[in-house]
């Protein structure tokens, strides 16, 4: 296994959209080999996400795991592979939560996401499985898909008000409410 160099915004792989993985790719082992270089990619940096384009991979291919240490999530959820996703939102409450990313090293904002979604897609090998989704681990979803079409946190986020360096995030906290739900 590897680590692998993350795109950082700027580059055009971040901005890219994603195609769909080729099925016929999935059981090769060079597909395999990536999956676990993107998993030993996001344990190196710390994260609980990655998709493929911020490795230079403009495929529709992501891995999410959150341990169950996490203070953000009331559950853990294993190393999760997701190859050509497909999100749907359920129901319209939104919420605002911290985000920051690997492609934007350093840096937190407040991002306003749908409370719950329904992700289906195609496991490591193939197989399709789907998952509704609430909370921190919908976040990650909608966040990882994001990626997919070429889009960053700070997108998503309703001005910049809130973006700070980590340090000074961790020193001094959001300047914009979290979890607080929104109807759209």
């Amino acid at each position: 296994m590897a680590i692998l160099k993350v795109g950082r915004i700027g580059h055009p792989v971040v901005r890219g959209t994603a195609k769909p993985v080729p099925l016929a790719e999935i059981e090769t082992p060079a597909f395999q080999r990536l999956v676990d270089d993107m998993v030993e990619t996001m344990h190196e940096y710390d994260g609980v996400g990655l998709a493929a384009p911020q490795v230079h991979v403009p495929w529709r291919l992501a891995v999410i795991e959150i341990l169950p240490t996490d203070e953000r999530a009331e559950d853990g959820v294993p190393v999760t592979v997701l190859v050509n996703p497909k999100l749907t939102p359920l129901g319209k409450r939104r919420v605002r939560g911290v985000e920051g990313c690997l492609s934007v090293p350093g840096f937190r904002g407040v991002v306003p996401r749908h409370e719950r979604v329904r992700l289906e897609a195609l496991d490591r090998h193939g197989r399709p499985w789907s998952v509704e989704a609430r909370d921190f681990y919908a976040r990650v979803i909608q966040h990882e898909c994001d990626h997919l079409d070429g889009r960053v946190y700070l997108d998503r986020m309703e001005g910049l008000r809130s973006l700070a360096y980590q340090e000074e995030f961790d020193r001094f906290g959001p300047q914009e409410p979290v979890d607080e739900g929104d109807a759209d």
